[in-house]
């Protein structure tokens, strides 16, 4: 992944920051985006310190945060434009956004779906229209979705996130399919129980729809995996480094879960 330019969404926790600091210990340029600014320099500057330590002393000038809502069409714009005045170009897209709410069917309005749709599917449809010219022109894209075990297996409490999320793999099976052509693969990344930010909201929850603790409903989701723990985000993120660098060049149009054995069908 040397000198190749990445967008990765999502980057100042979790999952994202993970990513992040694995592109950027792969030799790429890494642009880091989250709507909280503090969170978000923190990360890069708690990323690049460590890349600095292990004797990268060209990771300062590798990464770039650029703070921004992906919930907003002109933050989306801003992020993609700044990218390009910086470095040129995009090679990879990494979408990677907070789930919408727990809860079930009655539980929301028109409102809460179209916030959903907006978050989860408006997102990953504007980055990928702005960045697609660029990967077309050079011949060359990587488009890895962070998406959800949901995708494959519904989860109990998660009506917007089971519907909404499938969208996101509907959209990047027909691109896929319609641009391998250019050299642009699209995958998405199906995370089971990963221990994040995500995973302690949805507990809270949980609990609190439940009336049982913290405690037992984060032993609630170990005990739906077969390797009998959370998974880490770092696991995470070699997936998606694999997925985004040049060896995967024949993998695309696929969703992979990474979950422990969480989701029990065959195929």
């Amino acid at each position: 992944m040397k000198d190749k330019v990445a967008i990765v969404c999502g980057s100042s926790r979790g999952m994202g920051k993970a990513i992040a600091a694995k592109f950027i210990e792969l030799g790429a340029k890494v642009v880091m985006v989250s709507r909280n600014e503090e969170r978000l320099l923190s990360a890069m500057r708690e990323i690049t310190s460590k890349a600095v330590e292990k004797g990268d002393r060209t990771a300062v000038k590798r990464a770039l945060a650029i703070p921004g809502d992906v919930t907003k069409k002109e933050d989306i714009e801003r992020v993609v434009k700044e990218t390009i005045e910086e470095f040129g170009t995009v090679h990879i897209l990494v979408n990677n956004t907070g789930g919408p709410p727990a809860g079930y069917f009655e539980d929301f309005d028109d409102n809460d779906w179209l916030s959903a749709i907006n978050l989860t599917l408006m997102s990953v449809v504007r980055f990928i229209r702005l960045v697609a010219p660029y990967m077309k022109k050079q011949k060359y894209g990587r488009i890895v979705n962070i998406t959800s075990m949901s995708v494959k297996q519904p989860i109990d409490n998660l009506i917007l996130s089971n519907t909404v999320r499938l969208a996101v793999v509907g959209l990047s099976k027909t691109l896929a399919l319609q641009w391998a052509k250019y050299g642009i693969t699209i995958n998405n990344i199906a995370p089971g129980p990963i221990y994040t930010e995500r995973i302690k909201e949805l507990s809270w929850a949980r609990a609190s729809k439940e009336g049982i603790s913290y405690e037992e409903a984060l032993q609630r989701w170990i005990r739906e995996v077969p390797a009998g723990r959370f998974g880490e985000p770092e696991e995470v993120a070699e997936l998606a480094a694999f997925l985004a660098s040049e060896k995967a060049g024949y993998i695309t149009g696929t969703t992979i879960q990474i979950d422990g054995g969480a989701i029990k069908f065959v195929l």
